[in-house]
């Protein structure tokens, strides 16, 4: 495991995942606004409730958006 995924700063909702959204989307090498969504889908019931939600759908419209 990478060291710095060992430390979590303001809170404990990352870290309880086996694979942490940051390593998903660093070893996927997902692109920064799907990473984004994922980071808001993963954390929304421990940390941000519906508006991580409402966070990750507006990301999800933006990509939309640039793709158009």
């Amino acid at each position: 495991m990478v060291q710095s995924l060992k430390k979590q700063i303001g809170g404990n909702h990352y870290s309880k995942f086996v694979i942490q959204p940051s390593e998903f989307i660093y070893k996927n090498n997902i692109p920064f606004i799907e990473g984004c969504a994922i980071k808001y889908l993963c954390r929304w019931r421990d940390k941000g409730g519906t508006q991580d939600l409402d966070k990750a759908i507006h990301f999800i419209e933006m990509l939309k958006d640039f793709n158009k």
